[in-house]
């Protein structure tokens, strides 16, 4: 199993930026897939991005040319640089991985986007 934790969330005014990222930890050689999903209060989460071992990436549209997804596969990481922040990119984000069969989570960190 995989053990993620993320860092790097916090407030930021609209058109700010932040950087998330996640460190994955545990019995695992290689990791498939990681990547970000996020949840605003009273909606579904959904998918924000993702990026395979071989730097395929993801995006959900409302994202695209906002923010970048990055992986390390030798230090287990991913970053999410978010440019151009919105108020409707308030959630919390949660760091993903799907290895060994498995998909994994960690435990979110708060993005909030206000003036």
């Amino acid at each position: 199993q995989v053990q993620l934790v993320e860092s790097g969330g916090g407030l930021v005014q609209p058109g700010g930026s932040l950087r998330l990222s996640c460190a994955a930890s545990g019995r695992i050689f290689r990791i498939n897939t990681m990547g970000w999903y996020r949840q605003a209060p009273g909606q579904q989460r959904e998918l924000v991005a993702t990026i395979t071992s071989s730097s395929s990436t993801n995006y959900v549209e409302s994202v695209k040319g906002r923010f970048t997804i990055s992986r390390d596969n030798a230090k287990k990481t991913v970053d999410l640089q978010m440019n151009s922040l919105k108020p409707e990119d308030t959630a919390v984000y949660y760091c993903y991985a799907y290895a060994l069969g498995l998909h994994s989570w960690g435990q979110g960190t708060q993005v909030t986007v206000s003036s």
